[in-house]
């Protein structure tokens, strides 16, 4: 399993340790990934993700994993996020199609 959140896209940088005699020696900044179980309200359903403390700062400052989804580009979601971004797109379409037809 990669060492990248799953909603933002952000993986291990490197950089270098400088000691006090200016020797540099390379290191990892690791992500603070943590393991969360979201709800969707569009689908009905929990999903498991493992994401940054950052994105879930941002899930929850957008309102909810559905929010933060359609806002979120395409090019930083995991295979499962893109997914799970296109099923709540239909399902929010549908919705919208069936309360203009009921008008």
């Amino acid at each position: 399993m990669s060492r990248a959140c799953e909603l933002t896209g952000k993986a291990v940088q490197t950089g270098n340790n400088v000691s006090h005699a200016n020797n540099k020696t390379r290191r990892r900044f690791l992500p603070n990934l943590c393991n969360v179980t979201l709800i969707s309200d569009a689908l009905g359903q929990r999903y498991r993700l493992r994401i940054s403390a950052y994105a879930l700062r941002s899930v929850e400052h957008r309102g909810g994993l559905d929010a933060f989804l359609t806002k979120a580009k395409e090019g930083e979601l995991s295979q499962r996020a893109r997914l799970l971004k296109r099923q709540i797109a239909k399902k929010v379409a549908a919705s919208d199609e069936g309360a203009a037809a009921a008008q």
